[in-house]
């Protein structure tokens, strides 16, 4: 009798896209709105990170500064020491859900020229940051 080794059948199903939850990297610092710029770059030195995620006064994610952001922001002519991260912060956004694909998140932070994106939650929190691999 000959033993025949059988091969496990393609059941054709699709292979399941990887998503941002998959790759996205844990929050970081998160500072408040009403932060100076000063104060939030002296947290981004401190913390040795290159972005802060920023939230308003009930926790709900506003968006993300960089440090280059920030530093153009004191830089600029009409800067001050009252100037505060809402003030830098112009638009809420962009950000991007951890159920969206990958492929999906790419393609949006190539187009928009962004390194990092905050993941948030159906609520607003943030859970995370998804960045661009150089």
């Amino acid at each position: 009798m000959t033993m025949v080794q059988m091969q496990p059948r393609s059941t054709g199903a699709a292979p399941v896209p990887r998503t941002v939850a998959d790759a996205m990297e844990a929050a970081g610092p998160q500072v408040c709105d009403d932060m100076t710029v000063e104060v939030a770059l002296s947290v981004m030195a401190s913390a040795r990170t290159g972005h802060l995620l920023v939230c308003d006064n009930d926790g709900v994610c506003t968006g993300l500064l960089t440090r280059a952001q920030l530093t153009s922001a004191r830089d600029s002519s009409v800067y001050t020491d009252r100037v505060q991260l809402r003030d830098v912060l112009v638009a809420p956004g962009p950000f991007v859900s951890p159920v969206t694909t990958m492929t999906d998140a790419e393609h949006a932070m190539r187009y928009r020229r962004l390194d990092a994106l905050p993941v948030v939650d159906e609520h607003g929190n943030a859970l995370g940051v998804l960045a661009l691999a150089r």
